[in-house]
């Protein structure tokens, strides 16, 4: 789909698109979502700014974990460079509101390059840190000494979801980023066609991140998987912390 199309397939989002120029182009291809029923709110509240307020639905706050590969990632004006442009991706994140608009907020992000996570982390200011990571078709690794964190998973893919239920929708359709640094929220908003999803079935799971552990606890209560989408991404906005008083 070219990106002008994509820019056009905007039925599905709950608010428009930004009115000023996008700035960066990637893709987010083979994604497991693992999602998890918050138990312990207050433990959740620990790791969001207070400026953000939780989103829940039907009552119940989320926690997701979220495997995938990024690829052919790129300003608007140059060609991808695949030994940059493409690494394997693991986000750790919770759902959120700023005033209208509902979002994501990153626990934690791990990138499979270091020179990938130290320039995303450079442009972005978004917590990238590298992970030792490796990914087959049918599996995902990833572990980091420095945080004693491991991941793995083995899994089938099934079927296409032909009905999402609406707590796959609310969990995958997100268009907004808000993301702290020091006495800044940084905003960034994404556009993407509708997240396609099909069934799973996991083989062989292991979670392992001490610093949520009282989140990321037992088998996950929703999963899915997806082949991808194809994203573009507008520059960030800064605000200041005291402006969300």
């Amino acid at each position: 789909m070219s990106i002008r199309e994509i820019l056009k397939n905007t039925q599905h989002r709950p608010w428009d698109v930004p009115n000023e120029p996008w700035k960066y182009y990637q893709e987010w291809n083979s994604a497991i979502f693992l999602h998890w029923k918050v138990d312990y709110y207050d433990e959740l509240k620990k790791f969001v700014p207070k400026e953000l307020e939780i989103d829940l639905f039907e009552g119940s706050a989320w926690i997701s974990l979220v495997a995938f590969s990024m690829e052919k990632i790129r300003p608007k004006y140059l060609p991808y460079f695949p030994p940059i442009s493409n690494f394997n991706e693991i986000n750790i994140r919770t759902y959120i509101k700023s005033g209208k608009k509902t979002g994501v907020y990153f626990l934690s992000i791990e990138g499979g390059k270091k020179i990938s996570c130290m320039i995303a982390r450079k442009i972005s200011e978004l917590p990238y840190r590298y992970s030792k990571m490796k990914r087959r078709s049918d599996s995902y690794t990833s572990s980091n000494d420095t945080f004693r964190d491991l991941f793995k998973i083995q899994f089938k893919i099934g079927e296409e979801q032909k009905t999402k239920p609406n707590l796959d929708i609310w969990l995958t359709e997100r268009y907004a980023l808000f993301q702290d640094s020091k006495d800044i929220m940084n905003e960034y908003e994404i556009h993407h066609p509708e997240w396609p999803l099909q069934e799973i079935k996991i083989e062989e799971l292991t979670v392992n991140y001490p610093r949520f552990k009282n989140l990321l606890k037992g088998t996950p209560n929703q999963i899915s998987y997806s082949k991808g989408v194809q994203v573009v991404a507008w520059g960030m906005h800064k605000k200041k912390l005291t402006d969300y008083y």
